[in-house]
C-alpha cells in the first residue's frame, strides 16, 4: 500500500487533471484565423500573412465556438457550403442559400475590422476572400474546416426558425410587400477567449472531492 504522504499528492495531481479536462470539454472558443498574422493579403508580394491549411490542421472546431477575421477591407471573408463555389475564387454562381459574404472589398481600402463568424452547422464549411476577382483565393487565402458536435449549440445562436411568412388577408394583390428577411446572429461572446458554460465542470469538481474525501 502506498504511503499516505505518497498518495495525497498524486490524488491532487489526477484531480486537477480530471478538472482541467472537464474545463476544456465545457468551453466555447474564439478561433483567431491566421493566429497573430491575421487575415490579410499582400499585393506587393502576392502572398497571404499566414498559412492557412496549416492554421486549421492544428484547431479543433465545434458548434458554437466562433472564427475571428482580424483583417481590413483590402479582403473579404466568405463563407460557403459549396465545394464548387469554394473551388471557383468567386461568388459569381453562387446561392444565397449557401454562400454569405461578412464583410470587406468596400470601396475605402485599408480600413482595419474585425469579422466575427459563429460557427452554426455541422460538417464541412469553405471560407476565402475573393478579392482581386478571385486572385487572393486563389493565391492561399481560403481555408476549409469540419465543425464537430461538441457541446451543441448554445442557446443565444440555438434559435428556433421564423415562422412562415403568411400574407395579410386583402394584401395578396399588394404590390412591392416582401417576407420579413431572416437574421443570423454574428456577435461573438463577450470575451475573446474561452468561454465557460459552467454546469457540469461544478458537478465534475463536487465528484472528484467526494472521491477524495472517500480516500
Amino acid at each position: 500500500m502506498m504511503p499516505a504522504t505518497k498518495a495525497a499528492p498524486i490524488r491532487l495531481f489526477v484531480a486537477a487533471l480530471i478538472v482541467a479536462a472537464a474545463a476544456a470539454a465545457d468551453t466555447y472558443t474564439n478561433h483567431t484565423v491566421g493566429g497573430d498574422a491575421g487575415w490579410f493579403f499582400n499585393a506587393t508580394a502576392n502572398k497571404t500573412s499566414a498559412d492557412y491549411t496549416a492554421w486549421v490542421a492544428n484547431t479543433t472546431f465545434n458548434l458554437g465556438d466562433y472564427l475571428i477575421f482580424n483583417t481590413n477591407t483590402n479582403q473579404t471573408v466568405i463563407q460557403t457550403y459549396n465545394k464548387t463555389t469554394y473551388s471557383s475564387c468567386i461568388t459569381d454562381d453562387a446561392l444565397d442559400s449557401d454562400t454569405f459574404q461578412y464583410d470587406g472589398g468596400r470601396n475605402e481600402f485599408g480600413t482595419e475590422m474585425t469579422v466575427s463568424v459563429p460557427l452554426t452547422i455541422e460538417g464541412t464549411q469553405y471560407y476565402f476572400s475573393d478579392a482581386d476577382d478571385g486572385q487572393q483565393c486563389e493565391q492561399g487565402m481560403a481555408f476549409e474546416i469540419k465543425v464537430e458536435q461538441g457541446l451543441g449549440l448554445p442557446p443565444s445562436l440555438n434559435q428556433p426558425p421564423p415562422p412562415a411568412y403568411v400574407p395579410s388577408p386583402g394584401s395578396a394583390n399588394d404590390e412591392g410587400e416582401s417576407p420579413p428577411a431572416d437574421t443570423v446572429a454574428n456577435t461573438p461572446p463577450s470575451s475573446n477567449y474561452a468561454v465557460m458554460t459552467g454546469g457540469s465542470f461544478f458537478v465534475t469538481v463536487i465528484v472528484v472531492l467526494i472521491s477524495l474525501v472517500g480516500c
